[in-house]
């Protein structure tokens, strides 16, 4: 191993190898998304009357496929041009993270109920729902429909969307160049908490998302790993995860 004699050997043994992809690869995994996203939507119109209410089992698919198919992609990109997820997206195992992963979800759940308050006031009550809030009003879902939707807002999608913004935009944030210094972990903060918030394509929420996706930006930041943003992600949308289920069995009014 090459000796940096600027740096010391503990920081040197716990950097990760360098890898060989960088932000063309985030570019290529959000095409993939939106291109995903808009194949399944054909498939699933494929045969539709006009006007025709869309079977839940097309939403769920519709709203799941995309996100799961580019976190794929992700994963594929760091084994085929860097060292695999575990290392090039700091994805390893450790309590130290999932812990300070749950204070910040927490953190996050308090901004959260905050922000969405505040917002309500702010843009109406209509605006300031989500997208997925507004189509189960819209649509009745199952039981098993909305057990997957739970499911999927409260565990899988986070581990989706922070394997493509936190793990994959960060990793490439941090190899940019400004002159002869990277841009960092701040720069790479600042950076996938404003592209999260934007990608949800929700224009009318796109500052209150920013606000709800700090403490989760935090998480990463803090321990230099993905695991803690993925806990604080997971526990910031249990609770409205959680809404959303009890409002589709009709347990609740939103």
């Amino acid at each position: 191993m090459t000796v940096d004699p600027d740096v010391p050997v503990t920081e040197m043994e716990e950097r990760p190898p360098g890898h060989r992809w960088g932000f063309g690869a985030f570019l290529l995994v959000e095409a993939v998304l939106l291109a995903t996203a808009a194949l399944v939507s054909a498939i699933l119109r494929e045969g539709r009357a006009p006007g025709e209410t869309v079977p839940m089992r097309d939403i769920l698919i519709g709203t799941i496929t995309p996100t799961v198919v580019a976190a794929g992609v992700a994963i594929l990109i760091t084994r085929v041009r860097g060292n695999g997820p575990l290392t090039d997206l700091r994805l390893e195992f450790r309590w130290d993270d999932v812990r300070t992963g749950l204070r910040f979800g927490l953190l996050g759940l308090v901004v959260t109920t905050i922000g969405v308050a505040v917002w309500t006031q702010v843009v109406g009550e209509e605006n300031a729902r989500s997208a997925i809030g507004t189509l189960i009003q819209q649509t009745p879902l199952s039981v098993q429909a909305a057990v997957v939707l739970f499911l999927y807002l409260w565990l899988i999608g986070p581990i989706c969307e922070e394997i493509i913004f936190r793990g994959l935009l960060w990793g490439a944030v941090e190899r940019l160049h400004w002159g002869k210094e990277r841009w960092g972990r701040v720069a790479a903060f600042v950076l996938s908490t404003a592209v999260f918030a934007a990608s949800h394509l929700e224009p009318l929420r796109t500052t209150l998302l920013i606000v709800i996706s700090i403490p989760i930006g935090l998480a990463r930041l803090v321990t230099g790993r993905l695991l803690g943003s993925i806990v604080a992600h997971q526990v910031n949308n249990f609770l409205p995860a959680l809404a959303l289920l009890l409002t589709a069995l009709g347990a609740m009014q939103v």
